[in-house]
């Protein structure tokens, strides 16, 4: 037979100490809690006086906006930004009373990307308007925060209108310079074509004809040769320079194109100068249609300074290979490969500059006006491409565009 076993009562002094003791427990760990809670308060106290310190004595304007760009805070350097004398003035006003009304958009545009959490920060060049009228450019930066309000925009922005003016006074002097190059380029064509027609109507002459081909003659003859090849280089740069200011002023209207039956065309005359220099120029095309949106004329031109490139650099018996693909990302890229001397590793990251220093003389005595690849490399941008090159000296160059 089994017995029970009895937890023996408390006596009733013992049971109200027990309950004294549960209960003094319970207030201990209620102390610590609330010394912890005290402690996060602290913190967070001493956390936003150190936002507000760095918030007010910032040199850059600070403000906080809501979702509706209304402004919530300010600090005084964006207050006399603005040409006001207190936060106040700003404060509950939304930054479009600011705004120049010209660039209105920027602000929607920060709006619509930063709340529809399309990236983490927006960054953006914009013109405000101060109280007296006068605007000025600021960059502004602003980043989204979580408040107990919801989700607002910590805003920075930093006057930098002596930068935008010189760049707009840097602008306008290219630009005029620019003007000047095309002006001066388009009157000096007439000029040098007089010469190479001057030069021909010697050579035709009945009495230079007559000459011995030693002695005077001959060096006559050699005489006018240096001229026409003078004349000719004077007007390959003439003609890159008009190109280059036709390229910048004109819009690129594009087409879907074949690209395959544009290269068989376009390499015809090519592969009349390669055999000439006893070069074999190759194409290789895909087994199905490659097509890309391009301008043909300007597309061309591309083709035909990397092409004039190649056979300058490559010598009797080399190869020169004309590759179109199309990736597996849609992309359709087209490279121009040669085994001619290749390009300097010092020289590489120069030769799309204008006017590079990387131009050199080819291997048949031609030479180059420094713009050619300068303009490819605008032409490809134009098309929202992309080049770029890989080079080994003595081995040869492939230079690769990639097309969207």
């Amino acid at each position: 037979m089994s017995v029970a076993t009895r937890t023996p009562a408390l006596h009733p002094l013992e049971a109200e100490n027990q309950a004294l003791r549960d209960e003094l427990a319970q207030l201990r760990t209620a102390q610590a809690a609330l010394a912890v809670q005290q402690a996060k308060a602290d913190r967070y106290e001493q956390s936003q006086v150190r936002f507000r310190t760095v918030f007010e004595q910032s040199p850059l304007g600070q403000k906080i906006i809501d979702a509706d760009l209304i402004i919530r805070q300010a600090n005084p350097a964006v207050v006399a930004m603005l040409g006001l004398a207190h936060p106040d003035e700003l404060v509950g006003r939304p930054i479009l009373d600011f705004t120049h009304p010209d660039h209105r958009a920027d602000w929607q545009r920060l709006q619509e990307s930063l709340w529809a959490h399309e990236m983490p920060y927006f960054t953006l060049e914009t013109c405000l308007v101060r109280q007296d009228g006068t605007s000025f450019w600021c960059r502004v930066t602003s980043v989204l925060f979580q408040d107990e309000e919801g989700e607002l925009g910590y805003t920075t922005l930093e006057d930098v209108s002596e930068r935008k003016e010189l760049e707009l006074s840097h602008q306008r002097l290219f630009e005029a310079q620019e003007t000047m190059l095309h002006l001066v380029a388009h009157d000096l064509q007439s000029p040098v074509n007089n010469i190479t027609m001057l030069v021909n109507l010697l050579r035709d002459d009945a009495a230079l004809r007559s000459l011995p081909a030693e002695g005077a003659g001959q060096e006559l003859h050699a005489f006018l040769t240096l001229i026409d090849e003078a004349c000719a280089t004077v007007h390959v740069l003439l003609q890159d320079v008009l190109f280059l200011g036709q390229l910048q002023s004109t819009r690129l209207e594009k087409h879907r194109t074949d690209l395959g039956a544009f290269l068989r065309e376009r390499l015809k005359v090519f592969q009349v100068a390669a055999q000439t220099k006893g070069i074999a120029l190759v194409l290789d095309l895909p087994s199905q249609p490659v097509s890309a949106a391009i301008h043909a004329d300007k597309f061309g031109r591309i083709l035909d300074n990397l092409l004039s490139n190649a056979l300058k650099f490559t010598p009797t018996g080399g190869q020169i290979h004309v590759r179109l693909q199309q990736l597996p990302d849609g992309r359709v890229r087209l490279l121009v490969q040669d085994t001619g001397l290749g390009i300097p590793a010092d020289l590489q990251p120069h030769v799309f500059d204008k006017f590079s220093a990387a131009a050199r003389q080819g291997l048949y005595g031609d030479t180059t006006t420094g713009l050619g690849l300068f303009i490819t490399k605008q032409i490809v941008e134009l098309h929202q491409g992309k080049i770029w090159l890989e080079s080994k000296e003595h081995e040869g160059t492939t230079f690769f565009i990639d097309l969207t």
